[in-house]
């Protein structure tokens, strides 16, 4: 199985591809950047294409997305939400199935411990996915541990559904 993960963003939108089998292994990385300056319509076109372009050459099975944190800064969240429903959107358009997860989640599937911080999440994944140094940028990172994530959930989900 192949997972697509995306770290959502506006400006940056992180994208990690990995394949589940006996042992995880990343395909590709990396981050759609945008000109801070260039119109949010454009920045979002400018996301779904390239989001379109991944899909068809990296074929993915599933998409795992990170949902928006809102914390403090409300404005910030509305941007990545925005980003989040173009990554939905461009999945729904090639009937791929898409799962999302909070960034407490990806935190507590990669490294078992729901605040982790960057530094730590970079670290396991580059651990877990048995790689010589940790992805760059730290969105490209952030993509692949909500992959890593959701291929956890979906093992344990299935050891779950295999011992009820």
């Amino acid at each position: 199985m192949r997972i697509l993960g995306i770290d959502p963003g506006t400006v940056n939108l992180g994208y990690g591809i990995v394949d589940d089998g006996e042992k995880m292994q990343m395909v590709n990385c990396g981050v759609l950047s945008f000109p801070r300056n260039a119109r949010l319509e454009e920045r979002l076109r400018s996301a779904y294409q390239g989001l379109s372009q991944i899909i068809a050459k990296h074929h993915p099975d599933e998409v795992a997305i990170e949902e928006p944190f809102a914390g403090r800064n409300i404005r910030s969240a509305l941007a990545i939400g925005r980003a989040q429903a173009i990554a939905i959107l461009v999945a729904a358009n090639q009937r791929l199935p898409v799962y999302r997860y909070s960034p407490t989640q990806v935190k507590q599937q990669v490294t078992s411990y729901g605040r982790s911080d960057k530094e730590q999440v970079q670290e396991m994944v580059r651990m877990l996915l048995g790689l010589d140094e940790s992805p760059q940028p730290s969105d490209a990172s952030d993509a692949l541990a909500v992959a890593i994530c959701h291929i956890q959930q979906s093992r344990l989900n299935k050891w779950l559904a295999n011992e009820g």
